[in-house]
């Protein structure tokens, strides 16, 4: 039987989101294969944790598209946004707490692809005058990236709804992103 990468990335990225510190044996048992199996194709955790960051990026990106980030005023686009990275919450979640991915010289440059275009998003809302001008674009988009972590977490240990996700994640970003409004 054929190994599927992906779905191998797939099981130790949910192990990995609940249990950061899962062993190879434990990451090979969730994915239904055996230890020897993951090591011919994961050397050891690094190359493993390499892989995830890989399709994290890839998966984000696709969810970028999927959001139509350029259509409509900025505020709809994050809300699609929100929506798309539903999925892959958890591989987001694990990614962005995964310290080893941000330290030294071989950061992945997709990750600044991912803040750029994202980051676009809330200057656009800037500009438009729809989001806060007193929080930066740079700030705001780590803020989105925190809550979608969190909002992962919380579905995942059960202590709040999936059904809520999209909800609890754009009415806060967007609660305290806002521009108020004068009267």
């Amino acid at each position: 039987m054929a190994m599927d990468r992906d779905q191998v990335l797939r099981a130790a990225a949910a192990l990995l989101s609940r249990k950061s510190t899962a062993t190879m044996d434990e990451v090979a048992k969730a994915a239904g294969i055996g230890r020897a199996t993951l090591h011919r194709h994961f050397a050891g955790r690094d190359a493993l944790v390499r892989a995830l960051e890989d399709l994290g990026i890839r998966e984000f990106e696709a969810a970028l598209g999927r959001a139509r980030l350029d259509e409509d005023d900025a505020v709809d686009a994050l809300r699609r946004l929100v929506a798309e990275s539903e999925p892959n919450a958890q591989l987001l979640a694990f990614l962005v707490t995964e310290n080893q991915l941000f330290e030294g010289d071989q950061v992945n440059e997709g990750w600044a692809r991912l803040d750029a275009r994202v980051s676009a998003v809330f200057k656009r809302g800037q500009e438009q005058g729809d989001i806060r001008i007193d929080l930066s674009a740079t700030w705001l988009t780590e803020a989105l990236y925190g809550l979608i972590g969190s909002c992962a977490w919380a579905v995942m240990d059960g202590r709040v709804a999936a059904k809520d996700f999209q909800y609890m994640i754009t009415e806060l970003l967007l609660g305290g992103a806002r521009r108020s409004v004068e009267k």
